[in-house]
């Protein structure tokens, strides 16, 4: 898996044909999450997230669909995923998605919508302060005394 991010609920997707980005929406299932330390925002994209899965399902105007006054709207649809994570199965038998992972639309064809962030966000905790360099954090950020954010969970900024 080398370097690569795994995809999440409220990853950023284009259509290759299409003019606006759209949002993945995990559908396929309710239990496995990443990156989410209270297990209710962020879960694991797979290729079970099929047919409609996007907020708004659209990438605004289709260049596929051309009609008399522009093109006509896209109807996002992903109906197979390609380039997914093989040596994890999760609980819905499906395989995890990775942030180069491809969908196929049935309009735009193989591999037409790709994925341009993979949802997931840095929350550093309280460990990430105590295994921080103290010397080093103090020269990024003078204003925050690092020993107090380590010891205790709430920082004082006074």
């Amino acid at each position: 898996m080398a370097q690569k991010h795994i995809v999440c609920h409220g990853a950023i997707c284009m259509c290759n044909f299409g003019a606006s980005p759209d949002k993945l929406m995990v559908k396929s299932h309710k239990k496995e999450f990443i990156n989410d330390s209270e297990g209710s925002k962020k879960l694991i994209a797979s290729d079970k997230d099929l047919g409609p899965t996007f907020e708004k399902n659209t990438f605004g105007p289709c260049q596929k669909q051309p009609s008399g006054s522009g093109n006509k709207p896209c109807q996002a649809i992903v109906n197979k995923w390609s380039g997914f994570y093989e040596n994890v199965t999760l609980e819905n038998k499906g395989k995890v998605l990775l942030e180069d992972s491809k969908g196929t639309c049935p309009i735009g064809g193989p591999d037409c919508i790709k994925i341009t962030f993979h949802g997931q966000a840095s929350a550093p905790t309280a460990q990430n302060a105590k295994a921080a360099n103290q010397d080093i954090m103090g020269v990024l950020n003078p204003m925050v005394e690092m020993e107090e954010f380590a010891e205790d969970e709430t920082p004082n900024y006074t």
